[in-house]
C-alpha cells in the first residue's frame, strides 16, 4: 500500500498535466460544439414565429419536465415528506405505459419533458413500447433520465438490460485519464440514444470535498477540481458524440454538504470566493465547453445568497452569479421539486412560481404537476410573472429541442 506522502507526491505530479488537459479538452470541445450547434440552430425569427403561435398554457407546459405518474391523477402523492415517500409508493404502482387518464390530463396540461425512473422501466420490449407513447404526448416532450453510471443508473442497474456498467465516477477519476470519462459518457450515451432518450441528467460536476457527504460521494469524479473538470467535459463530449445531451449538476456544488436534500435542508457555508476556487472550476469548464443544461441543487448558500433559501429559489445564485458572472446562457433546470428540501418549506404553487422568478427555465418533477402548472399560469395572468419572463425560457427550450431533433 502506498504511503500518504507518496500518494500526495504522485497526485501533485499529475495535477499540472491534468489542468492542461482540462483547458485543452474544454477548448477543443467548445469549438466543436459551438460550430456544430450554431450551424443547425433554429433562426431567431422562426423561434419568435413559433412563440407567437403558442398559447400561454402551451408555453408554461414547455417549462415542466415531469414523472409519467404526474399525468395520472388517480395516483396520489404523499405530500408530507418529499421524494423518499413518493418513490416508495411509485415503485408499487410501476407505471410503464401511457394510459387514457394520462392522455386526458395531457390535453389540458401539455408538457415539455418526461423523466423516467427505474420503476418505469422493465425491459427492452416494454421500453420500446413506452417511448413512442410518451413522444406522442401533447407538448412534444424531451425524454430524460438519470443515467450517471455507478449507483445512479436506471438502466445500467436493471438486470434485464445487457449494457456495460461502471463502479463509480470516483473510480474513473482515480485513473487520472479523462479518456476514461469520455468512454463512459459515450458508452452510456450510445445505449440511451438507441433506446430513444434525448437528455441524460449527468455527469455530476460536484467536487466531493466533504468526507461526511452522504448524497454525492463516489458519484463525483474527485475531491480535486483540477481532476474533476476534464473528467466532466470529457464525459459531456462522450454523450454528445453518441447523440445525447448532457446536464451538469448540482450547481452551486453539493459536494461540501453533510445532509441529503432528498429529505430536508442542506447548505454550504462557503463564500463565493471559496466556491470560485473549487466548485466553480468544474462548472466553468462545463460552461466553456458549451453545456446545454445545468441542474440546480436545493442547497442553501447563505454567505452568497444572503439568506437560507435553496439555490433553486435564489436569483442571486442563478441570475447574478450563474448567468451574470459566469456568463451561462443556456438552460437552467431544477433538481426534483418533490424533494424534501423543497416540499418541507414550500407549497407546490410557491415552489413552481418561486423558482421561475429566480431564473429557472425547466421545473423538474413537481410533486403535483397540475397544481404547479396552474399556479404558474395564474402568476402570469395576475402579473406576478411577466409574459416576457416565460418567453425567455421557452425560447431556450425551443432552440434546444430543435438542436436535439434536427
Amino acid at each position: 500500500m502506498r504511503t500518504f506522502a507518496a500518494a500526495k507526491k504522485k497526485h501533485m505530479e499529475k495535477k499540472i498535466p491534468l489542468m492542461l488537459a482540462a483547458i485543452l479538452t474544454c477548448g477543443i470541445a467548445l469549438t466543436s460544439c459551438t460550430n456544430s450547434d450554431d450551424a443547425h440552430s433554429m433562426p431567431d425569427d422562426q423561434v419568435e414565429a413559433q412563440l407567437r403561435q403558442m398559447t400561454l398554457r402551451e408555453k408554461v407546459g414547455q417549462m415542466f419536465c415531469v414523472r409519467p405518474e404526474c399525468l395520472d391523477t388517480t395516483i396520489h402523492f404523499n405530500r408530507s415528506g418529499g421524494i423518499d415517500q413518493s418513490v416508495a409508493d411509485l415503485t408499487k404502482v410501476r407505471l410503464q405505459a401511457v394510459n387514457e387518464t394520462m392522455r386526458g390530463v395531457n390535453e389540458k396540461y401539455p408538457v415539455g419533458g418526461i423523466i423516467l425512473y427505474a420503476h418505469n422501466i422493465e425491459d427492452e420490449a416494454q421500453l420500446a413500447r413506452f417511448i413512442p407513447e410518451l413522444r406522442a404526448l401533447k407538448g412534444s416532450p424531451l425524454l430524460c433520465i438519470d443515467e450517471e453510471g455507478g449507483r445512479v443508473a436506471r438502466i445500467g442497474r436493471n438486470k434485464n438490460f445487457k449494457v456495460k456498467t461502471y463502479e463509480s465516477m470516483a473510480a474513473i477519476g482515480a485513473t487520472g485519464d479523462p479518456q476514461n470519462a469520455y468512454e463512459c459518457g459515450h458508452t452510456i450515451g450510445t445505449y440511451l440514444h438507441r433506446y430513444g432518450f434525448d437528455i441524460d441528467f449527468a455527469p455530476v460536476a460536484d467536487v466531493n470535498t466533504n468526507p461526511k457527504n452522504i448524497v454525492i460521494g463516489a458519484r463525483a469524479f474527485s475531491h480535486d477540481p483540477a481532476v474533476a473538470a476534464p473528467m466532466v467535459t470529457s464525459y459531456l463530449q462522450g454523450l454528445k458524440d453518441a447523440g445525447v445531451t448532457g446536464c451538469i449538476k448540482h450547481y452551486p456544488g453539493h459536494g461540501d454538504t453533510q445532509t441529503d436534500t432528498h429529505f430536508g435542508y442542506a447548505s454550504t457555508q462557503k463564500t463565493w470566493a471559496e466556491l470560485l476556487s473549487c466548485e466553480m472550476v468544474t462548472f466553468r469548464a462545463g460552461i466553456q465547453w458549451g453545456c446545454q443544461l445545468i441542474m440546480t441543487a436545493h442547497i442553501g448558500a447563505p454567505r452568497v445568497a444572503g439568506a437560507d433559501v435553496p439555490a433553486t429559489m435564489s436569483p442571486v445564485l442563478l441570475q447574478d452569479k450563474l448567468r451574470g458572472e459566469l456568463g451561462y446562457q443556456n438552460l437552467i433546470v431544477t433538481d426534483g421539486m418533490e424533494m424534501g428540501a423543497i416540499t418541507q418549506q414550500y407549497t407546490n404553487a410557491q415552489a413552481a412560481v418561486g423558482c421561475i422568478q429566480a431564473g429557472v427555465d425547466i421545473v423538474l418533477g413537481p410533486l403535483v404537476f397540475t397544481e404547479a402548472f396552474d399556479a404558474v399560469v395564474r402568476a402570469v395572468e395576475d402579473g406576478t410573472i411577466t409574459q416576457e419572463r416565460i418567453d425567455q425560457s421557452v425560447r431556450r427550450i425551443l432552440k434546444l429541442k430543435n438542436r436535439i431533433r434536427r
